[in-house]
């Protein structure tokens, strides 16, 4: 029987005078599986390590039970570039190898086999060990490796001639086969394709021990977790009935925070007003009694009087209560807007002619315009493309293997790269959120970086990024330099958020962003009513995904083999669009149906937005 049982007890940590973790506490049951969620930045991976013993709390205290022993895996490896890949296994397997070592000393205790007490430690230390499958662990490892996509490596290479996707998959590969009862994981699908990942969800649902994860990625936490953690502002909510539960309870308690706002802004505004009416009517009672019969008139006028005071003090007292204790409304949502009807620009090719983007009018109207317009389009060898043509309210999916060009499409749409031939015809207001880092000045703050070449003062910039509900008023004063690469995309997305585009170019938009905030920007998408062109290998967005996709195929010379059943320029390669030399396939996709029958589940939470197409295929 396993007897795993992960508990945290009021954990505090603090790294340069800034609290990470404060007061954590939790407790995970043997064999459950739990994903621990949260922004960059926010201490998921701080915690990992608390957990795995490799930090230790500055109070509070991290407890793990498990005879079965405990697998950690890092994003990166710990080894220098001059280590080996069978250093690397050695690692992962490194209390298989120490259960190793303590049997050949029992063997050696053994001698003549009459000591009883020598037997039993023996058959103890073997019980553990077979029960770990320690003899068949090499070849595990191999087994990992042939379905991570690393087939046949050899244990002698040096870690330093491989990419930083391959050792991950290397290090996941040996946590993965010493069998330890409890696994912790630091975004153990990164760097895997879906058939990878696939394979990983299987050996993780098979696993008996506890699983302790932390993942960005929604599929993963959908298919494998029955309890989330999120870590957020330095402490852990535990959410049940896994993801599914995690997004019922969050939309569940953002419809609280706005009931409770609105029932605080109604409160506020019902005694503002019982104030300035008591005013009123208090204004036109006399001060005295024109005729006070018997001299008690004066003295009635006065008791009335009293009383208008005392119900506007009453009021205004509690204007103040209510003004001194807001009640902070939820985040707006994203939203992107479009402009449509814009001209368009125009990036050319030598020796290519080409004319602006045509303007809305009554004979075309703003969502029958054309938003891109490629034609005979070639970048040096990374990208060849016959033609493409997008309506302003077009949907496009790009996906290929990495080299394919995908990005250096996207650049090109946003006028960042010109092609060597061909032409471009784009909107002229492009937004662009890019896979690769933007290279802020490390000395800026948030409010700086959001504001940088824009009109408006600090304070109104503060204002619109807090609306956002990005950052808190606290991280609007940190340094850009201070900021994980997360936080540091978050910038990136609210300029892109706070700025009308007619083309949206997305290189990767989910990467480093917390579910939730992904959740987000996929319903701001939706409604987006001018195009939008996707890269990305976030499973949920291209499982959701309705529209156009394209599938580049790997960078080819000129001259490449066009695929059965399709023809340079043919309607086989989809509507609006040829493809010349390249090997690319445009078709229309759709979201799969929502599940149906048993375990089906209905109602908030239950399924991801569908992307709204209400869009016509360029002619």
């Amino acid at each position: 029987m396993h007897t795993s049982q992960l508990t945290l007890d009021h954990v505090t940590k603090h790294y340069a005078g800034r609290t990470v973790l404060d007061q954590v506490s939790f407790t995970l049951k043997p064999g459950e599986k739990a994903g621990l969620i949260g922004d960059n930045g926010a201490g998921k991976s701080t915690l990992l390590r608390i957990v795995a013993g490799q930090e230790r709390p500055d109070s509070g205290e991290a407890t793990v039970t498990a005879a079965g022993g405990v697998g950690c895996l890092p994003q990166t490896l710990p080894l220098p570039p001059t280590a080996t890949v069978q250093d690397a296994v050695d690692l992962a397997l490194a209390d298989l190898r120490a259960l190793e070592a303590e049997l050949r000393r029992a063997e050696q205790a053994l001698g003549d086999g009459e000591d009883p007490a020598a037997l039993a430690a023996y058959a103890a230390l073997l019980a553990r060990y077979e029960a770990r499958g320690g003899y068949d662990a090499d070849h595990r490892v191999d087994i990992a490796l042939y379905h991570l996509g690393l087939p046949g490596l050899g244990r002698e290479r040096r870690l330093g001639t491989l990419s930083g996707g391959e050792r991950s998959r290397l290090a996941l590969a040996g946590v993965l086969a010493g069998r330890p009862e409890v696994l912790l994981l630091d975004e153990p699908t990164n760097d895997l394709d879906d058939q990878a990942v696939e394979w990983l969800e299987a050996q993780l649902r098979a696993h008996r021990g506890t699983v302790l994860a932390v993942t960005h990625d929604r599929v993963f936490l959908e298919r494998l977790t029955s309890t989330v953690l999120e870590v957020e502002a330095g402490r852990v909510t535990r959410y049940g009935d896994g993801y599914t539960g995690y997004r019922t309870a969050k939309a569940a308690e953002r419809r609280r925070r706005l009931r409770e706002y609105e029932e605080w802004r109604c409160e506020l505004a019902r005694n503002e007003r019982l104030a300035a009416g008591h005013a009123v009517r208090l204004g036109a009672i006399p001060r005295k009694a024109s005729l006070a019969n018997f001299g008690h008139g004066g003295f009635r006028a006065r008791g009335r009087a009293h009383g208008a005071m005392a119900r506007i003090r009453n009021a205004r007292e509690r204007v103040d209560r209510l003004t001194g204790n807001p009640v902070a409304p939820p985040p707006t949502p994203l939203v992107f807007t479009a402009r449509t009807g814009t001209p368009g620009e125009v990036a050319t090719g030598t020796g290519s002619t080409s004319e602006e983007l045509p303007a809305a009018s009554e004979e075309l109207p703003a969502a029958q315009l054309p938003a891109v317009q490629l034609s005979d389009v070639r970048v040096g060898d990374r990208l060849r493309l016959g033609s493409l043509a997008l309506a302003r309210r077009d949907r496009l999916l790009v996906t290929g293997p990495n080299g394919a060009g995908k990005t250096t499409l996207l650049k090109l749409l946003a006028g960042e790269l010109r092609p060597d031939e061909g032409s471009v015809r784009v909107p002229d207001r492009v937004g662009h959120l890019r896979q690769d880092e933007t290279r802020w000045a490390p000395d800026l703050t948030v409010t700086e970086a959001f504001g940088l070449g824009r009109v408006g003062s600090d304070g109104e910039h503060a204002d619109a990024l807090l609306a956002l509900g990005l950052f808190r008023p606290a991280e609007l004063r940190r340094r850009m330099g201070e900021l994980s690469y997360g936080q540091r995309r978050r910038v990136d997305l609210a300029r892109l958020v706070s700025e009308p585009a007619d083309l949206l170019l997305l290189d990767e938009p989910t990467n480093h962003l917390s579910p939730a905030l992904v959740e987000e920007l996929e319903e701001a998408l939706t409604g987006y009513a001018g195009a939008i062109v996707l890269v990305t290998h976030d499973r949920a967005l291209r499982k959701r995904f309705q529209g156009r996709h394209l599938a580049l195929p790997e960078t080819a010379p000129s001259g490449t083999g066009v695929p059965t059943g399709a023809r340079p320029g043919s309607s086989a390669a989809g509507p609006g669009v040829s493809f010349g030399d390249s090997v690319a396939v445009l078709t229309e996709q759709h979201p799969d149906p929502p599940r149906r029958g048993p375990g089906a589940r209905s109602g908030p939470g239950s399924r991801g937005p569908a992307w709204r197409t209400d869009c016509r295929c360029a002619p």
